[in-house]
């Protein structure tokens, strides 16, 4: 099984949903450790919960830290190496530049079924609408308030003679059901090595004159003419008895593939039947990868193996 995605947890109050996923990360399969509980009230009844549960607490107030309250919520996050933060019942507007600095890796939980009836008082809405229908939602934290993609929904029914308190019952119970579900999911979604090809393709594709091409069996991806380009990057999906899922990379030789591999022997290897022809594989199925550092190496690869024309032409580039 792939290390752990480290869960961050806010909240505001009793966390029911952040005992969900407490709960939900002791399956031995589940793909996240919740390795932190923290939030903007520090007598939250939920830190004593999650504490009596062998969770680290960092008990943070923002009235009392004020204008500090985001710069000692962020290098807590930071100190504690977290992924992915998940919001439960935490009640306070994320600033622009936290999500920022967090994009792509913060996921709420919103109790309706998105986009209908963002914001609070979500059930009274849905009952002043006379809808048969609402339910809960798990979605990407953008700085428009309830706005993010949704990850995943489930609907409830909703029963004659309801109000908003009986209403908030029910689909507390499939909020409890759904979260766990779609955050395991959302912690694993790089580990898979469909959405790992599709995100070096991404990249890939954002180069000039590049072309998708299996060779052998891999995912390649070829820079030039659909005749006469060359490969200039792989992802080697555990071919040749290998056990990573990595990056396949042209180096500029032997020695720069060697000093790399002494560096950082937990991110590159030399890989079975490339390694002998200069090419270097990058792990990308660790906790942390760094697409940014891949978007290099492929753009560097790219630039060894492109025709002169298309390097004359970025390099004309680079000197503006």
């Amino acid at each position: 099984m792939a290390e752990r995605k480290r869960i961050a947890i806010l909240i505001s109050g009793r966390g029911s949903n952040m005992a969900a996923l407490i709960y939900a990360a002791r399956a031995d399969d589940c793909p996240y450790e919740v390795a932190l509980v923290t939030g903007d009230k520090d007598d939250a009844s939920g830190l004593a919960l999650a504490q009596a549960e062998g969770v680290s607490v960092s008990r943070l107030d923002a009235k009392k830290l004020g204008a500090s309250y985001w710069h000692v919520l962020e290098k807590t996050l930071r100190e504690t190496d977290i992924d992915v933060i998940a919001l439960a019942g935490f009640m306070r507007i994320l600033p622009d530049t936290f999500v920022a600095n967090w994009q792509g890796q913060i996921v709420n939980i919103h109790p309706s079924l998105l986009p209908k009836h963002k914001g609070l008082k979500a059930h009274d809405a849905v009952l002043a609408a006379g809808e048969d229908v609402t339910g809960a939602t798990v979605h990407l934290v953008t700085t428009a308030l309830d706005d993010g993609p949704a990850l995943g929904q489930v609907e409830v029914a909703l029963i004659p003679g309801d109000t908003a308190e009986t209403l908030a019952e029910r689909v507390l119970i499939a909020e409890h059901q759904l979260y766990p579900r779609v955050l395991a999911e959302f912690a694993s979604r790089e580990t898979d090595p469909d959405w790992i090809v599709a995100k070096v393709g991404e990249l890939t594709l954002k180069l000039p004159e590049t072309h998708a091409k299996t060779s052998h069996g891999s995912p390649g991806w070829r820079v030039g003419s659909e005749t006469s380009g060359k490969f200039f990057a792989y992802v080697s999906i555990r071919h040749h008895g290998e056990a990573p899922i990595a990056l396949l990379v042209k180096t500029s030789g032997p020695d720069e593939m060697a000093a790399l591999i002494e560096a950082k022997p937990d991110l590159y290897y030399r890989p079975a039947y490339y390694g002998a022809s200069g090419w270097i594989a990058l792990r990308l199925d660790g906790r942390q990868v760094d697409w940014d550092h891949v978007a290099e190496w492929l753009e560097r690869s790219w630039r060894l193996l492109a025709p002169a024309r298309l390097t004359r032409l970025m390099r004309a580039a680079d000197e503006f």
